[in-house]
């Protein structure tokens, strides 16, 4: 057994230097991962935004040229996020490969920006619920001090908002991560993609597979902890 498993070491990551295929689907997993959750929040706090104007405008009936325009911001937001939530994300990320950015050279950032508009749908309704979550006081103390709607959203609704969807969002951050793994459809070197490239080189899916799945395990549970952690710290915070 013991053979076994340091020869299919050996023929995994050391010969031929297949390691660094390894090395190289991991940085690409970890660059998609960031950089799709940082779109996805820009993308979630914009739209959750307008969500909350055209609300607030609808309730006071108000008909001003901004508040018609926020309307249809509102309605090209609901549209955008009923698309993203309702087709699957594989057909995504080949239509922005293929279609929308077709051509385009560096299939990273394709990636990135597709599982981060992706990301941005699912974001703004998390966002969009932590708004809903604090108290409507909030808003009207904001705004008996002079403050416009928008700062009130900026600076006092937002804030709170934020800290109580914040384990919500890392969870996000974690499927965007496991989300990566259909990154070889369009022929990045994920994670992924470099264990079935190794794994068509040695003709042995065991070792590859099972230490795939492994980095993969290990980074999620490791940012669960750190969410279950930011949870625990939260909660303290509120007590106190």
């Amino acid at each position: 057994m013991f053979e076994t498993i340091k020869e299919g070491f050996i023929k995994t990551f050391i010969r031929d230097n297949r390691y660094k295929v390894f090395v190289e689907g991991f940085k690409n997993t970890i660059i998609i991962t960031v950089m799709a959750a940082i779109i996805g929040i820009i993308i979630g706090v914009f739209v959750s935004l307008v969500h909350s104007l055209a609300e607030n405008a609808r309730d006071k009936h108000q008909t001003t040229a901004g508040a018609r325009f926020v309307m249809v911001l509102d309605k090209i937001c609901t549209a955008y996020v009923a698309v993203m939530r309702g087709t699957p994300l594989a057909i995504q990320l080949m239509i922005m490969t293929f279609i929308i950015m077709g051509g385009f050279p560096n299939k990273i950032i394709v990636c990135c920006i597709a599982f981060g508009v992706n990301s941005g749908a699912y974001v703004s309704e998390v966002i969009r619920g932590g708004i809903a979550s604090v108290d409507y006081g909030q808003t009207e103390a904001g705004r008996s001090l002079g403050l416009s709607q928008i700062g009130t959203l900026r600076l006092i609704v937002l804030p709170q908002a934020i800290k109580n969807i914040l384990p919500a969002l890392c969870n996000e951050a974690i499927a965007v991560l496991k989300e990566t793994s259909i990154c070889g459809l369009v022929s990045v070197v994920d994670l992924t993609r470099a264990g079935d490239l190794v794994r068509s080189r040695t003709m042995s899916p065991y070792f590859t597979l099972i230490s795939v799945a492994v980095v993969y395990f290990i980074l999620v549970y490791g940012l669960s902890k750190a969410v279950g952690r930011l949870e625990r710290r939260l909660a303290q915070s509120d007590r106190h």
